[in-house]
C-alpha cells in the first residue's frame, strides 16, 4: 500500500478511505466490524463517518470495532458535523452552539479522546465562517480534533475561509469532500485546481456514484437484492437515465474489459489517479465488495485509457446530477 500525504499536513494516510455510512444499517453490526478489521488488515489506515449517520449508532460501531481491534492509534479517525441531530432549532448547523456539544458527542461514540479529522458535513450560509471556525479552533487548541476539513465546499468558500483563517489567526482548513466520479466531474472546474493550489486533501465521496459505475443498474430500472437503490433510483439517477449515464457505463464495459479487472476497478483506479485526489471513499458493504475495491489499486491505467474516458465525460463535465450544496451568498446580516 502506498499511502499519501493528507494535503499540506504530513500525515500519511491510505489511497482508499473506507466509509462506514453502511455498517449497522446495510451491513449488520458483526458483518460492519468484520470489514473495518479486514480493511486494516489490507492497510487501510482512514475511516469516515458523521454523526447522522443512524443518529451516531455509526460512531458507536465504529468504536466498538477500534476498541476491540487495538489499532486505534494506527487510524485516521473522521468524522463531520452539521447534520440535525434533534428537533430543536439549534440542533443542527454550523455554529458553536451545536459543534461544541456535538463533537463531545463524537468523542463519547467513537471512544477516543481526538477526532483526527473533523469535517463540516455542508456549508452553512445563514452563519459566518469565522463564527464556525472560532469553534473549530477552540476544539483543536484543547487537543480533541487534530485538523479541520469541509464537505461539498466550493471553491469560492474555501478561499473566504482561508483569508479568514490567516486574518484571525486560526487553525485552517485542510481538506474538502466533494461528489466525483467519472460521471460527475464539475469539481475539475475550480474545485480542484483550487485545492492543489492551496495544499487542500480532496477525498471524494461517491466513487462509484453510489454503485451506479459497477453495472449492476440497468435502463428499465433493475437493481439485485439486497442492492443499495433495490426499490428504486433517488431522483438525481431516475433523471440521468433519461440522458448518456448508460450510454457511458456501456461504453466503460470494454476499457475495463481490456485491463483484465471489473468496471468497478477500473472506475476506481481512474478515480485514485486523478490529478490532486488523496483518498476516495469507498463504502463495500461486505468483505467480498472491499476485496474487489483495493484490488482497484493494482490497476495501471495509461493515458490512452484516461484519453478513452475524456471522450466519454469531458473533463468538468458530469452526465449526473450529484453536485448539490449550499452554495449561496451569506445571508446572515
Amino acid at each position: 500500500m502506498e499511502y499519501r500525504n493528507l494535503g499540506r499536513t504530513g500525515v500519511r494516510v491510505s489511497p482508499l478511505c473506507l466509509g462506514c455510512l453502511n455498517f449497522g444499517a446495510k451491513t449488520t453490526e458483526a458483518e460492519g466490524i468484520q470489514v473495518m478489521h479486514r480493511a486494516m488488515d489490507l492497510g487501510i489506515n482512514f475511516f469516515d463517518t458523521a454523526n447522522i449517520y443512524s443518529l451516531g449508532q455509526n460512531e458507536q460501531l465504529i468504536g466498538k470495532a477500534l476498541a476491540e481491534d487495538g489499532r486505534r492509534d494506527r487510524m485516521v479517525l473522521a468524522t463531520k458535523v452539521r447534520s440535525p441531530m434533534g428537533d430543536g432549532p439549534n440542533d443542527w448547523g454550523n455554529h458553536r452552539y451545536h459543534i461544541i456539544p456535538q463533537c463531545e458527542a463524537s468523542l463519547r461514540r467513537l471512544k477516543t479522546d481526538r477526532i483526527d479529522l473533523y469535517q463540516l458535513h455542508r456549508p452553512d450560509s445563514a452563519v459566518p465562517i469565522d463564527e464556525t471556525l472560532r469553534a473549530l479552533d477552540q476544539l483543536i487548541r484543547q487537543g480533541k480534533v487534530l485538523y479541520i476539513g469541509t464537505s461539498h465546499y466550493a471553491a469560492w468558500q474555501l478561499c473566504e475561509s482561508l483569508w479568514v483563517a490567516r486574518e484571525l489567526g486560526l487553525n485552517r482548513f485542510i481538506s474538502e469532500t466533494p461528489p466525483f466520479n467519472i460521471l460527475e466531474r464539475r469539481a475539475e472546474r475550480e474545485l480542484l485546481p483550487f485545492c492543489r493550489t492551496h495544499g487542500f486533501a480532496v477525498i471524494p465521496w461517491g466513487p462509484l456514484s453510489g454503485g451506479m459505475l459497477t453495472g449492476k443498474y440497468k435502463p428499465d430500472g433493475s437493481a439485485p437484492p439486497g442492492s443499495r437503490f433495490e426499490a428504486e433510483l433517488p431522483d438525481s439517477y431516475a433523471g440521468c437515465r433519461k440522458n448518456r449515464v448508460f450510454d457511458v457505463i456501456d461504453a466503460l464495459h470494454p476499457l475495463a474489459k481490456k485491463k483484465r479487472c471489473t468496471l468497478s476497478q477500473f472506475v476506481l483506479s481512474w478515480c485514485v489517479h486523478q490529478p490532486g485526489i488523496t483518498s476516495p471513499i469507498i463504502g463495500p458493504r461486505t468483505i467480498q465488495q472491499l476485496e474487489d475495491n483495493v484490488k482497484a489499486l493494482q490497476v495501471k491505467l495509461t493515458n490512452e485509457d484516461r484519453k478513452a474516458v475524456d471522450q466519454l465525460v469531458a473533463p468538468g463535465d458530469h452526465v449526473s446530477d450529484a453536485y448539490v450544496a449550499d452554495f449561496g451568498p451569506h445571508l446572515y446580516r
